[in-house]
């Protein structure tokens, strides 16, 4: 009965313990285009180990963390490698080297040692050159990088190592169509369609008229009449982009906006 009791209280202990994981798991989100990306992976720390070469072997797979096998999801669809890829859950794994990486997306998402990686499972290899960092970084750390709208970089950094795995996206035929669609409906959205055209190189007068009806319909927005300013001065009318960017310091300081006021100083000395 006593021993009975002791081995009660012994698994009760064990299962109210909990410590701080030694290769603690992340998961991260970055809106992309018009999707999001969400990378899972555990992040070891160095701990005064070699890492590259030795605790993680050159020309070996590597599941690319710790504990579980690393998975990376696209809610739309992205290229990799020049290889387009559908929606959904892939493993990612890699295979350092001293002077250039390989990293692999698979269908496989139990890639937990070399032992367990397919290679009839792999969908897209990707080389790309190491770098050398300048001060060592301690934990294993991923992230999204250099994010634009139709691109972004997967940036590894590790010991005195960082690369990158760029993705990209194609939603130019997307936006338009849809550009096309709501712009014959009645609450049409001016602004985000002026915008997509002022940042992505379209008709900027064509951005500009609908700047002015997004006005018409927020008279008092002076990030709308910025950004309208912006459009003017790429188009070379520098005296319609100080007029513009003055009416929007006016309503910024009538707002308390001083982000904006400063924004607008910036614009206008840029013309000169």
């Amino acid at each position: 009965m006593y021993s009975a009791l002791v081995a009660f209280i012994t698994k009760a202990d064990a299962q109210s313990l909990k410590t701080p994981m030694p290769s603690p798991p992340q998961t991260i989100k970055q809106d992309f285009g018009i999707g999001t990306i969400e990378l899972s992976y555990s992040r070891p720390g160095m701990k005064g180990r070699k890492i590259f070469g030795d605790l993680v072997p050159f020309g070996k797979v590597w599941r690319t963390g710790a504990n579980d096998a690393t998975t990376i999801t696209f809610s739309d669809s992205v290229t990799i490698g020049g290889t387009a890829l559908a929606p959904g859950t892939y493993g990612l794994v890699s295979i350092p080297d001293k002077d250039q990486w390989t990293f692999i997306i698979t269908k496989q998402l139990n890639v937990v040692n070399p032992a367990a990686y397919k290679q009839e499972a792999d969908l897209v290899r990707v080389t790309a050159k190491p770098a050398t960092l300048k001060e060592p970084v301690e934990t294993l750390t991923m992230q999204f990088t250099n994010v634009k709208p139709t691109r972004t970089d997967l940036q590894l950094m590790w010991e005195n190592t960082t690369v990158a795995l760029p993705i990209t996206t194609n939603i130019e035929n997307r936006i338009m169509a849809q550009i096309n669609q709501v712009m014959s409906q009645d609450n049409r959205p001016y602004f985000q369609a002026a915008m997509y055209y002022l940042e992505n190189g379209k008709d900027l007068n064509q951005a500009v008229a609908w700047f002015d009806k997004a006005i018409a319909q927020n008279p008092d927005a002076y990030y709308i009449y910025h950004q309208k300013a912006n459009a003017l001065a790429k188009l070379g009318k520098r005296d319609e982009a100080r007029q513009t960017a003055l009416k929007s310091i006016e309503l910024a300081k009538a707002q308390q906006n001083a982000d904006y006021v400063q924004l607008n100083e910036k614009l206008i000395a840029s013309l000169k």
